[in-house]
């Protein structure tokens, strides 16, 4: 077994904990990423009509007004 020099144990040391700080990292992005979806999931339910209601849609028709005014109505 080889014992190993300060710079050798102080660079070992270095990036353990830089494996260590990407782990934690990670986690909690993973964390942060469950946690975004389930706030969308709960908007996405929230959001929607609740069944045996009515839903009613407006929609607004327009007619163009340039042109040749033609007449579908025969006298």
């Amino acid at each position: 077994m080889t014992a190993l020099t300060p710079v050798e144990r102080n660079e070992r040391r270095r990036l353990q904990r830089r494996r260590e700080v990407i782990r934690w990292s990670i986690r909690v992005l993973l964390v942060i990423l469950v946690f975004s979806l389930g706030v969308a999931l709960g908007q996405a339910i929230q959001d929607n009509p609740r069944p045996g209601q009515t839903v009613t849609f407006d929609r607004t028709l327009d007619v163009p007004t340039t042109g040749k005014q033609g007449s579908t109505i025969t006298p």
